[in-house]
């Protein structure tokens, strides 16, 4: 009995802390659909497949205007499942995905929504539609705008790395392209010799005509080292350009912009590493000696992170002194503090630098 009772106690936790932190998006079931919709509030609904590519793109859209609407006690962003709840999709003709319709005040009589897939968009045609004056909250955007008068001195400038989207604003698939592209922007915005910049090219012919560019999107990246520029033929996935751009610029980020765990880690110090962990107790001395010496030859170019090569280089020196007076132990003592930081919530540039630490430090910790 009293293991029952743990049960339903710790079942009530879990549903309560669901609850808690529920999508701003109202999940529509067969359960509570007409529960929801079509009673003193009006609702938009967004019929959808898990599956369908075209819903995935509109997803932040949709959570945006669910979390903008949040408030608004007349009106209800909702959504349903039409893989888990066919029943509901048929009810209201839905043949394809995603499929958006307005359900008036006290009314199961559906509109279908038309226009443009963007947040501010569909909360224009909600603010009409059910008398509200909601606007989208937009967040900073991490995409460098380009114009005549910046071209060259960011595009050019032979210390960064650019990839250039060369977009017009009626063009379709720039508009499907566009929450990627942020994202893209957005996981490399620590990197300040990394830029991720669109120019509106159907404006500025000028600029087109001179790389080329016959149409939409047209991306192109620009290496500090061939300000040419260079077409890019990759994939268009978060993870294509991501892969991309830790190839070409030395960079070490994933999707959501934390440093992997390769970052900060040299292969030419790594030897040296284990030949200090391995070594006697006598012999530890002269190989620390060594890493110190190859240590002072880092550069950026080395380490492929030129921000922080002088950090990099003191990680290893200061991880092979403190293995050296405190024991084998040290490093993965200090491995666990770091991943115990970096649990908490911490601002982004130190999350960098505990990811570094602990990268090296896991060489050091390591048994071979």
């Amino acid at each position: 009995m009293a293991r029952l009772w743990i049960c339903l106690v710790s079942a009530l936790i879990l549903c309560l802390f669901a609850l808690a932190f529920a999508d701003d998006v109202v999940v529509l079931t067969e359960d509570n659909f007409e529960k929801e919709v079509g009673q003193d509030r009006g609702a938009l609904v967004e019929f959808y497949a898990p599956w369908c590519g075209h819903c995935k793109k509109l997803a932040p859209e949709y959570e945006n205007l669910g979390a903008s609407f949040k408030k608004a006690k007349s009106v209800l962003i909702g959504k349903v499942d039409c893989d888990e709840h066919k029943s509901i999709c048929s009810k209201y003709g839905v043949s394809g995905y995603p499929t958006i319709q307005w359900f008036p005040k006290g009314s199961l009589e559906p509109k279908k929504y038309e226009g443009e897939r963007s947040a501010e968009a569909l909360a224009e045609f909600v603010n009409s539609e059910g008398g509200t004056n909601v606007k989208i909250a937009k967040s900073p955007s991490s995409v460098v705008v380009l114009t005549p008068d910046n071209f060259d001195e960011i595009v050019l400038d032979e210390k960064k790395d650019v990839l250039v989207e060369f977009y017009a604003p009626w063009c379709g698939h720039c508009k499907n392209l566009a929450p990627t592209y942020e994202k893209v922007a957005k996981a490399f915005d620590l990197e300040e010799n990394v830029v991720i910049a669109n120019v509106e090219a159907d404006n500025y012919k000028d600029i087109a005509e001179k790389y080329g560019v016959s149409g939409f999107p047209t991306l192109k990246f620009f290496p500090r080292n061939n300000k040419a520029g260079e077409d890019y033929g990759g994939g268009r996935d978060l993870d294509d350009f991501v892969n991309f751009i830790n190839e070409k610029c030395g960079t070490s980020r994933n999707g959501k912009g934390q440093l992997t765990s390769k970052a900060g880690v040299v292969e030419t110090l790594n030897s040296l590493v284990k030949e200090f962990i391995s070594a006697t107790d006598e012999d530890k001395k002269a190989v620390f000696n060594r890493i110190e010496v190859e240590a002072e030859k880092l550069t950026g170019s080395t380490a492929r992170l030129s921000l922080w090569h002088h950090l990099i280089r003191k990680i290893y020196v200061k991880a092979a002194k403190s293995c050296l007076d405190k024991g084998a132990d040290y490093a993965k003592n200090e491995v666990q503090r770091l991943e115990r930081m970096l649990a908490k919530s911490i601002n982004p540039a130190k999350v960098d630098e505990f990811t570094l630490k602990k990268n090296i430090l896991s060489i050091f910790a390591s048994d071979h």
